[in-house]
């Protein structure tokens, strides 16, 4: 099945010098099993991963890998690309096989896998100086919300042991295990009146927001 080039570079703001590998892009697996869009989706991935997170350190250079992370999982998860593959007009162009005609807004897990795969398309199409602006644009009112949308679990348990006791929460080292250039390191943390909850991980920072993580779960 092809698609409408002149349509679809319209609608998705892109150009497209390799129609077929569009095409590809757009046929989910229930069109065609050999076919399909699965591996742009695998390419896409990682393209989306490393433009973003490029991203997110030059707007957050004071963050730890634990803050990033969490950002980067809330710019990259199903749910996210989804609404972006809406927002761009995807469903419209999308192949299926007879079994299912039309694409709804719930269809994330097919819509996420377009928008990856689209992605992937792009940058073997027109290279990655192309597919990162046009990441970076059609994420940007994502991007925007990392800002305010994540609170680290220290962050938030800070605030509530201030609000409530006038005391910062008590973390202890308990051990770091493993290799020197790979630890893993166990931290406990308290407040006034709490049990003592631990977290692991592969810095003391990550460890902390474990441990803090595990506490508010306790509050809440």
């Amino acid at each position: 099945m092809n698609i409408n080039i002149q349509k679809f570079e319209k609608k998705i703001k892109i150009k497209v010098k390799n129609k077929l590998i569009f095409t590809e892009a757009l046929t989910h697996k229930s069109a065609n099993k050999v076919n399909n869009n699965e591996k742009l989706e695998f390419l896409g991935d990682r393209v989306i991963g490393l433009v973003l997170s490029k991203k997110l350190i030059d707007l957050y250079p004071n963050d730890d890998e634990g803050i990033l992370d969490k950002k980067l999982s809330f710019l990259v998860n199903k749910k996210t690309c989804a609404s972006i593959a809406w927002k761009i007009g995807l469903q419209n162009f999308i192949i299926l096989g007879n079994s299912k005609k039309n694409i709804i807004a719930t269809d994330e897990k097919i819509l996420c896998d377009a928008c990856e795969a689209i992605v992937g398309a792009v940058y073997i199409d027109s290279g990655f100086n192309y597919v990162e602006k046009y990441i970076l644009e059609i994420w940007k009112d994502v991007i925007c919300k990392t800002g305010v949308a994540i609170s680290d679990s220290k962050t938030k348990l800070q605030e509530h042991s201030l609000k409530i006791y006038k005391k910062l929460p008590i973390y202890k080292v308990l051990s770091a295990r493993g290799f020197k250039h790979k630890p893993i390191y166990s931290i406990s943390v308290s407040i006034t009146g709490s049990k003592i909850h631990v977290g692991y991980g592969s810095s003391k920072q990550q460890a902390e927001q474990d441990a803090a993580k595990s506490l508010l779960k306790m509050l809440s």
